[in-house]
């Protein structure tokens, strides 16, 4: 495996990580799991395409990774007592993006 691949899978298990962290300590049990699921689940449904470094699935990371900044920017704004959770989410959303340009440009094929 490549190591733009192997950086672009470890981030994006920060960010679910990250994802579910925030969930369980911000809601109540139940509403924590449900909140998870539908956060990280696309996340975790493509984890294993980008373990094995994947060109279509570094293509859908970027192309996901722009809602999560979204909500992470809005929560940055409108929610003070969430701010260092959204700025870590905005942060490895961002990160996501660009290791995954990165593995794109890097593993592309040749000529």
């Amino acid at each position: 495996m490549r190591r733009s691949a192997q950086v672009l899978a470890s981030i994006a298990a920060l960010l679910v990580t990250e994802l579910g962290t925030w969930a369980f300590l911000r809601y109540r049990p139940a509403t924590a799991a449900l909140m998870f699921c539908v956060g990280a689940l696309p996340w975790l449904l493509l984890l294993p395409r980008l373990v094995r470094g994947d060109r279509r699935g570094a293509l859908w990371a970027v192309l996901l990774t722009s809602p999560y900044i979204a909500y992470g920017l809005m929560e940055m704004l409108a929610n003070p007592g969430a701010r260092l959770w959204a700025a870590l989410q905005v942060l490895l959303a961002f990160a996501v993006f660009v290791a995954s340009i990165a593995h794109l440009r890097l593993s592309r094929p040749a000529d």
